[in-house]
């Protein structure tokens, strides 16, 4: 998600993360770490959906293992926190002999365990170089493998003032989105017991006035498109996601009837990641228990798993309607989150997510975590306790639909990773404001990572640590980068174009939001390379397989891109991400064409407003007509530069993603579409009076026809950009 709302004013409507991403990085110091081997592969990042700020930072090679006594120091002022269990004697972490053979070059088979001190050597350097490169207060992890929590170690800070370290055991960090896998878990366990059908609509199981409206969609949005996000609802988040004013917040089932989305596709055509459409879930279960849901989940999950420091309770004073808060003793132990700025850290409030509970309000331990990829990677077990039965196990590691090799798909809910050496995994991902986290088990390893950091800035560490350990313990190195494609270079027509994910909002200003940062652009090089330029980020890649499969694969690690082909054509294509499909879309919706239109409007408006200044005593002479095209056109000078001023302020601001999230629209940015509004009105008035103004008066007491043509011109041009605007959802100041 972070961020996605950089951008500068350049006298234009623009979006540049391009530029901001090169801001921050002037801003970061060089790794820490120490390089990596020039034959080792580098970070390969699991991807999964980071819901509230759609992060997509590029990947950066990881540090190798290194002996404990060599690993790095930690960053000034983090000392980490660390409880490290190993089996005792009688369960040693070995395996028997007859193991498969490791793949070549590879250091371990699937069947063996990870030794201890390693792992925790190569974690140790892999986060601590992470946090001084990416300024990363503070980190916590778990790892699990054959039933045994192989590493729970805290990093850093979760708390400046008073400085509070890291505890994997007591500190708690928000996981975001993770918290959805006990929204499907409880989904599945009430399936298990008949209560709820998983292909019927779910509005069976709503109250009438939460239930999904028909919206022009005959076909209903049933229990199973919600499990793998194919409800067809656009997705919408700016100003009511989070809340970080308590009086704000607002019982769940009244959010849920507020915020109702619009659906913009055909229920199970296509997946795009919806946090309304899980929250639909959880209020869905809660409904048909009778129960409401924290108290659901605190019963039929947290208790019987033993997992005492997890809760979708939050801290805040009692208040009807609203779910009881947090137990003081957790309370007290939630991390702080922070975003890192040139003078340091700066601790945000905290981030209250309780009217959509299900989707991502939910607080854990490292140590809790550990027991929750136990219980995964057990089918349902946990210390002789039954969380869920076989019919859950087996949905967990069942996609619901089959994906393009290396695109994660959705497994009833839970990601399904595409990992390193071609093996896949489940899990998920999430993300708030400030805290970033990944869960991901390995059955095939029966191995499980989980990771926390409470800073914005931590979402390639986040991402990229499973994929790391498997990479580095279970995968042969390999040597990149991979080399270009001579057929891609001559059929890079068929590719290349603008592209806008189909996870955003449709209309309104958020709509226009969506557009600016929800693209990417896909080029080919004349080399064989591909590639796509998308939130200030580059990659290249390759093609795997034959053109006509659309696949690619990362010139650098494991990243995939799948393309849907049409007549030779591509019209679409998914990423690793998996969580939305970028369609090709028209030259209109680029946001280099509004940036363009933008600069010529500002200029056709300085011009306009520099005229005034700068005619002789003849261009004085006009018709009454001419006078009143004038005064318009003045007046439309003005409103154009200050809505372009006016968005330049709200850009600014929108460097912190906070402002935007919290403070969605603003004054600066709904005075600036009304400004945008009234200008386009006058357009027509101007496109009205124009063969008035060239039929009008004698050459004597008329403009000249070079004013008559910059008049034409101008308004043309006001005209042409009132049109795009239009389609991009600017022309709205009401709909935030």
């Amino acid at each position: 998600m972070r961020l996605i709302f950089k951008a500068v004013f350049a006298a234009a409507f623009a979006c540049a993360a391009t530029a901001a991403t090169a801001q921050d990085a002037a801003q970061t110091p060089p790794p820490a770490a120490a390089p990596t081997p020039a034959a080792a592969a580098p970070a390969v990042n699991p991807r999964g959906p980071i819901p509230y700020t759609a992060l997509q930072r590029q990947q950066r090679p990881r540090p190798a293992a290194r002996p404990a006594a060599a690993a790095a120091a930690p960053v000034a002022g983090a000392a980490a926190a660390t409880t490290v269990t190993t089996a005792s004697p009688s369960a040693p972490l070995t395996s028997a002999p007859a193991l498969p053979l490791a793949p070549s070059g590879a250091r371990l088979t699937p069947g063996e365990i990870i030794p201890p001190a390693e792992l925790e050597a190569y974690v140790d350097g892999v986060v601590r170089g992470a946090m001084a490169r990416d300024h990363i207060a503070g980190v916590t992890v778990s790892v699990v493998q054959n039933g045994q929590v192989v590493l729970k170690k805290g990093y850093g800070l979760a708390g400046l003032s008073p400085a509070r370290k890291v505890d994997a055991d007591q500190t708690l960090f928000r996981v975001g989105s993770i918290s959805k896998t006990f929204t499907w878990i409880a989904l599945m366990k009430e399936i298990e017991a008949g209560r709820i059908r998983q292909d019927a609509p779910i509005n069976l199981y709503l109250p009438e006035r939460l239930q999904v409206r028909d919206q022009g969609f005959r076909t209903p949005v049933r229990v199973i498109n919600l499990m793998d996000h194919s409800p067809g609802f656009e997705d919408r988040a700016l100003g009511h996601l989070f809340e970080r004013n308590f009086d704000r917040v607002r019982p769940m089932a009244d959010y849920l009837r507020q915020e109702r989305p619009r659906r913009v596709r055909a229920p199970g055509s296509a997946s795009a990641y919806s946090n309304y459409g899980a929250a639909l879930a959880g209020q869905a279960v809660s409904y048909v228990a009778g129960k409401p849901f924290e108290r659901l989940i605190e019963e039929t999950i947290f208790l019987p798993a033993g997992m005492n420091s997890t809760s979708f309770r939050e801290p805040h004073p009692p208040r009807t309607g609203i779910p009881g808060p947090i137990p003081q003793r957790l309370g007290d132990n939630i991390s702080e989150g922070y975003r890192w700025t040139p003078s340091g850290f700066v601790a945000r409030p905290f981030e209250f997510i309780s009217q959509i509970a299900p989707a991502g309000s939910a607080s854990s331990t490292a140590a809790d975590m550990a027991r929750y990829m136990q219980l995964l990677l057990n089918g349902g077990t946990l210390d002789g306790a039954v969380i869920y039965g076989p019919v859950a196990a087996q949905a967990f590691r069942t996609p619901i639909r089959k994906t393009s090799q290396g695109v994660n798909g959705w497994r009833h809910g839970f990601v399904e990773y595409a990992l390193p050496g071609g093996r896949t995994g489940f899990g998920h991902a999430g993300g708030t404001l400030s805290f970033l986290s990944n869960m991901v088990v390995v059955p095939d390893l029966n191995l499980g990572v989980f990771i926390s950091t409470n800073t914005e800035t931590g979402g390639d560490l986040a991402m990229g640590l499973a994929g790391d350990v498997v990479q580095q313990f279970y995968v042969a190195p390999e040597t990149f980068p991979r080399k270009g494609s001579r057929a891609l270079a001559e059929r890079g027509r068929d590719f290349s174009g603008y592209y806008v994910g189909t996870r955003r909002a449709y209309r309104g200003l958020e709509g226009m939001v969506g557009l600016l940062i929800g693209g990417a652009s896909v080029s080919v090089t004349p080399d064989g390379y591909l590639v796509v330029a998308s939130n200030g980020k580059t990659r290249t890649y390759v093609p795997q397989g034959d053109l006509s499969e659309g696949r690619f694969i990362s010139t650098t690690g494991s990243d995939h891109l799948a393309f849907a082909i049409d007549g030779g054509r591509a019209h679409s294509f998914q990423s690793t991400f998996g969580d939305q499909t970028f369609e090709r879309t028209g030259f209109w919706k680029r946001p280099g064409v509004l940036a363009m239109g933008a600069g010529l409007v500002g200029l056709a408006a300085l011009a306009t407003i520099g005229g005034l200044f700068l005619r002789n005593r003849r261009d004085f002479r006009e018709t009454g007509i001419q006078r009143q095209a004038s005064l318009l056109q003045t007046t439309q000078a003005v409103l154009w530069l200050t809505a372009l001023a006016l968005f330049g302020v709200w850009a600014a601001r929108a460097a912190d993603i906070a402002n935007v999230m919290y403070g969605w629209p603003g004054a600066a940015l709904t005075i600036a579409s009304a400004c945008v509004l009234v200008a386009a009105a006058l357009t027509l008035g101007g496109l009205i009076l124009m063969p008035a103004i060239w039929r009008g008066g004698r050459r004597v007491d008329s403009w000249t026809a070079l004013r008559k043509a910059a008049f034409t011109f101008t308004a043309l041009l006001y005209g042409a950009f009132t049109v795009m605007l239009g389609l991009w959802g600017a022309l709205t100041p009401w709909s935030g």
